[in-house]
């Protein structure tokens, strides 16, 4: 499975992106998706989850209530709606997949646990 992440760009804090990712195959929508970011500098780091029928979803608490995942099976591809951009938002993300329907609560943030990458997006937050 390939996995094409696009939708980032440069933004104003306070503004609006939609991130895309899509999928290679149709096998992708048996299976647990991820979206992950990495600043410069920085350790790659978890931002969100979503199972198979989107029926589990997690944030990290820097992105909660200001990020929002979905997914289109029918489309193969998974979104990432980022409002309230601020700067220390500014990474470039990266979607993953991992061919289990769900994942356990303690492994959805373990970059490890997930068998697919895409390229990443960049996504830069600044006046």
């Amino acid at each position: 499975v390939q996995l094409q992440a696009s939708g980032g760009g440069l933004v104003q804090p306070g503004g609006s992106l939609r991130l895309s990712c899509a999928a290679s195959e149709s096998t992708f929508s048996s299976g647990s998706m991820g979206w992950f970011r990495q600043a410069p500098g920085k350790e790659r780091e978890f931002v969100a989850y979503i199972s198979k029928n989107g029926g589990t979803i997690y944030y990290a608490s820097s992105v909660k209530y200001r990020f929002t995942i979905s997914r289109d099976n029918a489309k193969n591809t998974v979104y990432l709606q980022m409002n309230s951009l601020k700067p220390e938002d500014t990474a470039v993300y990266y979607c993953s997949g991992d061919s289990r329907s769900r994942l356990i609560m303690s492994s959805v943030s373990d970059a490890a646990q997930y068998e697919f990458w895409g390229q990443g997006t960049q996504v830069t937050v600044s006046s």
